[in-house]
């Protein structure tokens, strides 16, 4: 019998890493009837990241049966130890090595999470190599698998938050920065070679994973506690639950399409950032304090796509406030990796 998550099961607040990172790759029962129905095994390049860990331990605990192999060069230490303790096999690799790439197993399905975004500033060629070469590499060892690849929201316009949102309707396009430019050729390296072999795939342009140790989140409530101006300029984002963002991309793989098509994969609500941060204000006991006020435009999405083929997401943004809000107050453990939702100018 698989455990899996239901809204009795939330706690008050998480007592430590280890309990987070269980609840948090706990499966969902629709996660694990669609990996039911995906025949084979499951392949994750790029699974040392943030959110990497608890998508494969979802994985594993969703569909135990199944061999979950996890790929990564594994830079920081101890991830590839807590893969293994958690039944995921582990391959050290370099996703830019073709000779390796060619070595791993080929398993039915693929889930590419690898790229690069932030501090490329003078390594802009290997941005450019990790966001489109290591893509082709994959893509063509790849061929014969179903492929889930990560891509963002920074492919679209800026868009005003009164408007609801861009949809998958709107191309891919250039804009300021090479991370946005070089994802877009993410995607058009992907697409094409899902059209050259029949590759059924799907490309999840995701937006703000909410944990609390990274995240927009965690940023607006440390600002609010520390008596940091909280910028508006960005006053609009998408976030979710990084719970129910693993769910909704683990039961990609059975939606995939030939050639790859593009999805978003985001809360449903348009979330104030304002509002946000005068709601961490009431759980901190602090006023907090905001620099700016809101542009007219934003980097927003429409997710109807994928929560109407997924349904809503399960946690809700008042209860990921609180949990946020006391982890935060506890000074518990975070990544130090900022998501830069604030940004405006492109380069991260």
């Amino acid at each position: 019998m698989i455990d899996t998550l239901h809204p009795g099961m939330f706690p008050e607040a998480f007592r430590d890493v280890a309990h987070l990172e269980e609840f948090m790759s706990t499966p969902s029962a629709e996660v694990v009837a669609d990996l039911a129905a995906v025949e084979g095994d499951i392949l994750i390049l790029g699974v040392a990241g943030k959110i990497g860990v608890t998508l494969a331990r979802m994985a594993k605990r969703a569909a135990p049966d199944k061999r979950i192999i996890g790929v990564s060069r594994f830079s920081e230490p101890g991830v590839e130890e807590r893969l293994q303790a958690a039944g995921v096999e582990t391959i050290r690799c370099d996703l830019l090595d073709r000779a390796a790439v060619n070595a791993l197993p080929k398993l039915p399905n693929v889930i590419y999470m690898a790229g690069l975004k932030f501090d490329a500033g003078g390594r802009e060629d290997f941005l450019w190599a990790m966001n489109t070469l290591a893509p082709a590499i994959c893509a063509e060892a790849f061929r014969d698998s179903r492929i889930v690849a990560f891509s963002t929201i920074h492919v679209y316009p800026w868009t005003n938050p009164l408007h609801g949102g861009v949809t998958e309707a709107s191309p891919p396009l250039a804009r300021p920065g090479e991370y946005a430019n070089s994802v877009v050729g993410r995607e058009r390296t992907f697409q094409y070679f899902s059209r050259l072999h029949g590759t059924p795939g799907r490309l999840l342009r995701f937006v703000y994973a909410i944990d609390p140790r990274y995240g927009v989140m965690q940023e607006v409530a440390a600002w609010v506690k520390a008596g940091q101006p909280v910028p508006l300029a960005t006053g609009h984002v998408n976030v979710m639950w990084q719970g129910d963002a693993n769910a909704q991309f683990l039961r990609m793989l059975r939606h995939c399409e030939t050639p790859a098509s593009a999805i978003n994969i985001g809360g449903p609500e348009t979330v104030s950032v304002r509002q946000l941060a005068l709601r961490f204000g009431e759980l901190l006991g602090v006023e907090p304090v905001f620099e700016g006020t809101e542009a007219d435009s934003c980097l927003l999405v429409s997710c109807d796509r994928a929560n109407g083929l997924l349904g809503n997401p399960m946690v809700p943004l008042d209860t990921m406030t609180r949990w946020v809000a006391d982890w935060v107050r506890h000074d518990r453990p975070i990544h130090g990796k900022p998501s830069k939702f604030h940004v405006r100018s492109g380069s991260f």
